[in-house]
């Protein structure tokens, strides 16, 4: 993990612990974050039923069911072809996340 990461990580830790019915401010905005503020898209490569996405590139996240900080360290640091997505700010990357593993049912 390098300096960059470590506040979006802690971030991400302290949201995951609230419950997701506390949030749904923030998961809105991170169903916003996967469908319309992350360029390119997240809908672009991946297959998430709750967004309405179809991507074929990257793992069907409905499948896979990454938590909170799988699906942060993916989105700040890139993985495999999944570039950095490093114009979001710590607060969108905490949001999508969190939208992420609630919207598939994985453990935060």
């Amino acid at each position: 993990m390098n300096a960059a990461t470590r506040p979006v990580l802690c971030l991400v830790l302290a949201f995951a612990a609230a419950p997701a019915s506390a949030d749904p401010a923030r998961l809105a905005l991170g169903k916003r974050v996967f469908t319309e503020l992350a360029e390119p898209g997240c809908g672009v490569c991946h297959t998430l039923a709750d967004a309405g996405t179809t991507g074929t590139v990257g793992p069907v996240l409905d499948t896979l069911k990454p938590d909170a900080g799988r699906v942060a360290t993916a989105v700040t640091t890139g993985i495999g072809v999944m570039p950095a997505f490093e114009d979001l700010t710590p607060e969108q990357v905490a949001a999508v996340a969190l939208y992420v593993a609630t919207a598939t049912g994985a453990s935060r």
